[in-house]
């Protein structure tokens, strides 16, 4: 099946809807779908007869992830809930003193910016840094001002929910590595949209819900921990699953995992498991080059279309190479919200944030679906 076949038995979405809310929550492909009919029919039927299967399935999503992020292994992976707790896994797996410090910045999801407020109750340091002007130092610059002896830990968001700023990971990885400091990545709005890569960020930490980009659901996700960091993380949460022969119920000796399952404490879930894998082997299928080159296409169609309306201003930085799949943008003459609430009584999919209307159209979006709702935007 060529690729453009591939895309329409997969996309289903109502004619109605024109989706561009990809940076929230993604509808799924149809092999999702079937994944999940499939797991549910089976369970209705045999149970769990078929456990040692899910277990493979479970291994094989490991691996997917793996490729997709290219961790050295499958093993350097921990399949959570959600961002939210993988960052906080770091958080509280640090072992902190009192005045050391953390910088993010100043466009963070609350998710990387909460977790982090949380501990200065240890004596734990906030720095933040203002990314918010478009003069000036450029975002990494003000990061590394931000820095000191006593900074243990840089986070930052891959790509900025809000205005969709994509920051330089790479430049940010070695600069941590010169100064003796963690990096931790938010990477939900970048995984499955563009190509991402742990070994090239020198990243400590990564993380990512799977109900983005990944064409996932929610309430599944992934935590990168490399493996020169993992003996270090302090263990908060305890279970049988965690454990290095966590077959062995009777085991009276037991051992923390050596590979990052050690921050599992319990039974995982299992139609999560199968849902986004099947997701993942359609991401794996069309390929992350092909997937990226659209995501981009869509994002400079984005930027010529919002500067050829008379109504609306570009929220978003103007530079493709600053930019992943999220743009955002306001109406000249009324607030984002009301033209937020317009756009999606007409069945517009997007989203209020960053200042703004928030457009993420995925690499099946089509141009033509992205130049009506602009349209409509300027007419609202």
């Amino acid at each position: 099946m060529d690729k453009t076949s591939l895309l329409d038995t997969e996309f289903n979405l109502d004619s109605s809807i024109i989706y561009l809310n990809h940076a929230a929550v993604s509808p799924w492909p149809a092999r999702t779908r079937d994944a999940v009919n499939a797991f549910a029919e089976e369970n209705a039927r045999l149970g769990s007869q078929n456990y040692l299967q899910w277990i493979e399935t479970e291994t094989t999503l490991r691996k997917n992830l793996q490729t997709l992020i290219n961790a050295p292994s499958h093993q350097d992976i921990a399949l959570v809930k959600n961002t939210s707790e993988a960052l906080s896994i770091v958080a509280y797996g640090i072992k902190w003193e009192p005045g050391d410090n953390i910088v993010i910045t100043s466009q963070e999801f609350p998710s990387n910016h909460i977790v982090w407020e949380s501990l200065t109750s240890l004596g734990v340091e906030l720095r933040i840094a203002n990314i918010s002007s478009s003069e000036g130092p450029t975002p990494e610059q003000s990061i590394f001002e931000q820095c000191n002896a006593r900074t243990r830990l840089i986070a930052v968001s891959s790509v900025q929910y809000g205005t969709g700023l994509k920051m330089d990971l790479e430049s940010i990885g070695r600069f941590c590595k010169s100064e003796n400091i963690l990096f931790c990545i938010d990477a939900i709005q970048s995984i499955g949209a563009l190509d991402f890569d742990v070994q090239r960020y020198q990243a400590d930490f990564a993380m990512a819900d799977g109900h983005k980009w990944m064409l996932g659901p929610e309430g599944l996700g992934f935590f990168y921990c490399a493996d020169h960091v993992r003996d270090s993380l302090r263990l908060t949460q305890y279970g049988w699953h965690m454990i290095e022969d966590y077959g062995n119920f009777d085991v009276n000796n037991w051992q923390v995992a050596r590979s990052a399952r050690r921050f599992e404490c319990g039974s995982p879930n299992m139609l999560g498991i199968h849902a986004l894998n099947a997701s993942l082997s359609l991401i794996h299928e069309i390929g992350m080059p092909e997937i990226e080159q659209r995501v981009l296409d869509n994002t400079q169609h984005m930027l010529d279309e919002i500067e050829q309306q008379e109504n609306l201003d570009l929220v978003s930085p103007a530079s493709l190479d600053r930019l992943a799949g999220i743009v955002t943008f306001k109406p000249r003459h009324h607030s984002p919200k009301a033209l937020y609430e317009k756009l999606m009584q007409q069945n517009i999919m997007c989203a209020e944030r960053g200042g703004g209307v928030r457009f993420s159209p995925h690499f099946y979006t089509s141009q033509d679906k992205i130049r009506t709702a602009f349209d409509t935007a300027n007419r609202l």
